[in-house]
């Protein structure tokens, strides 16, 4: 039988975790492939790419759109369990779940409008009009916005440690810091007057950074934590400092970051998945395609 589209594996994702428990994406996965009734050559058919089985592939996004709509949940790191509004969408018996089912939960629309803004006949025509380019493009860039999301979520769960131990390895594959050991040293263990680490600028150490790091879930950093932060580095008579949180800044913090010395640069959560993703970080590679023209001048006789 063909292999099942994404739609088609979120009832059977819910049924399994109806037991209430935990249980990884490893463990869905491999629920899917034992009660999927596709043959041993279709769980190894791989994308185009190579990189990932299809079956899989699948699987993690119907995972994904179900968490979305509310009916599980996230209690944890690479962790799922079913929700009260999961249990009582399984107690109506559905002979199917799929995206037009999900669109009955305020917060999947949400997640819907706010990525594809839900395409209206203008933005259709709009489409029709692209070239088979300007359609990967896109489709490459809702892609990578929705990774940015659920990476960004994943680093509002983690505990403070693991949020540290992210910032180090960011800053050292972004080439700052020296190595991840002496990143990581520094990192942490100052503490003082809003600065939480120090780092090298490169890897001989010719100039220093200072950092602070707020990993937030809720509200915006504002000018006062600027401003403390501001006044730390000029009590070490610093130059350059870096501001990471996983929340957004005021716009009275940013209006005064521009203007202040010394120099500072500000990441906010969507800035940080962005640099994330960028230098690989949290992420791997599941398809890469090379889009090739023709060679005219390999036509040209001589």
């Amino acid at each position: 039988m063909p292999i099942p589209d994404y739609q088609s594996l979120m009832l059977p994702i819910l049924k399994f975790m109806g037991d209430e428990k935990e249980h990884t994406l490893s463990e869905i996965i491999e629920r899917i492939y034992k009660t999927s009734n596709v043959s041993e050559e279709e769980k190894r058919q791989l994308l185009p790419s190579g990189q990932e089985p299809i079956l899989r592939n699948r699987t993690r996004w119907a995972r994904m759109y179900l968490e979305r709509a509310g009916l599980i949940e996230s209690p944890r790191r690479a962790s799922s369990r079913i929700t009260k509004r999961g249990l009582e969408v399984l107690q109506q018996n559905p002979t199917e779940i799929n995206v037009k089912y999900l669109a009955r939960f305020p917060e999947f629309v949400q997640f819907r409008t706010a990525k594809k803004k839900e395409e209206d006949k203008e933005q259709r025509k709009i489409s029709e009009m692209l070239d088979p380019n300007e359609l990967l493009e896109n489709a490459y860039q809702r892609i990578k916005n929705e990774l940015a999301e659920e990476l960004l979520k994943e680093v509002k769960k983690a505990s403070p440690k693991f949020f540290e131990y992210v910032v180090v390895e960011l800053l050292t594959r972004m080439g700052y810091g020296g190595s991840k050991r002496d990143a990581g040293e520094a990192i942490g263990q100052v503490g003082d007057e809003g600065i939480d680490g120090i780092i090298k600028e490169d890897r001989l150490g010719l100039d220093a950074i200072y950092l602070q790091a707020k990993r937030w879930d809720k509200g915006v950093v504002g000018r006062p934590e600027i401003q403390k932060f501001v006044g730390a580095l000029q009590g070490q008579r610093a130059s350059k400092g870096i501001f990471i949180t996983t929340s957004s800044f005021s716009n009275d913090a940013l209006d005064y970051a521009r203007g202040v010395s010394p120099k500072i640069v500000l990441i906010d959560g969507e800035k940080l998945a962005d640099l994330m993703i960028e230098h690989d970080v949290g992420v791997s590679k599941v398809t890469s395609y090379d889009v090739k023209k023709l060679d005219s001048d390999f036509f040209t006789e001589s």
